[in-house]
């Protein structure tokens, strides 16, 4: 089995990559700027870690740059299974914590606004499967479950929100429906791990919360991909 991770930030990759020793192999997408990391597989089992690269002296996040990265990682590394694993947005109301881990049930866009009929609109959510499996390793890793919405922003319009309220969204994120769109275009199945740096019903602005949290929650989901990594390759 070939698992092919799809982090954005190098700070949310660095302790998952330290955790498994994977090396990083130069210029694997050449031109493009996603970096990939790897280990020898050993029979017949893989680890593969793509980041989205940097752009402008920044990390790049967002949609565009992660169905960049998916697409070229699917099409050069062809893996069984891709896991999108990175931080996200969630609301305290609805149980979440600062560092807590998710595993999504489900993915959609929430902004993504197509005036016109119902398949316009089913289209600019998307509401793509996640891999079958998805709910069982949870499960076996003790971890809670909800539903990924992805947008392009890191604030929250209300425009957004009442999206979000209305089809049942849990955690806020910038990349995880634009890797399951690629996924859902090749056939790959996909899964996704979350970890919360801020939250959406607190006071506090969005940025400073992120960038306070980002190596707590950073570090939760290196401990849960690890476990998650070997009960996959076991």
């Amino acid at each position: 089995m070939h698992i092919c991770y799809i982090i954005a930030m190098q700070a949310e990759a660095q302790p998952f990559i330290d955790a498994f020793n994977v090396k990083e192999q130069e210029g694997a997408f050449a031109p493009l700027p996603c970096r990939l990391y790897q280990a020898e597989p050993k029979a017949g089992k893989k680890l593969s870690i793509v980041t989205l690269g940097r752009q402008h002296e920044r990390d790049l996040v967002g949609c565009e740059a992660a169905s960049v990265a998916t697409l070229a990682a699917v099409e050069k590394l062809h893996p069984d299974l891709v896991v999108n694993s990175g931080t996200c947005g969630a609301w305290a109301r609805k149980g979440a914590d600062i560092g807590k881990v998710y595993v999504a049930d489900s993915v959609m866009f929430h902004d993504r606004r197509v005036p016109g009929d119902d398949d316009w609109d089913t289209q600019g959510l998307g509401n793509y499967p996640v891999w079958e499996g998805s709910m069982e390793l949870a499960e076996k890793l003790a971890l809670e479950t909800g539903k990924v919405t992805t947008g392009s922003s890191l604030d929250l319009q209300p425009c957004d929100e009442v999206i979000i309220e209305r089809e049942g969204g849990e955690l806020k994120d910038m990349e995880g429906a634009a890797v399951a769109f690629v996924c859902s275009l090749t056939g790959v199945p996909v899964m996704l791990v979350k970890s919360v740096t801020d939250l959406c019903d607190d006071s506090a602005p969005t940025l400073e919360a992120f960038l306070k949290n980002l190596h707590l929650a950073s570090e939760r989901l290196a401990e849960v991909n690890r476990k998650a990594v070997e009960l996959l390759l076991s």
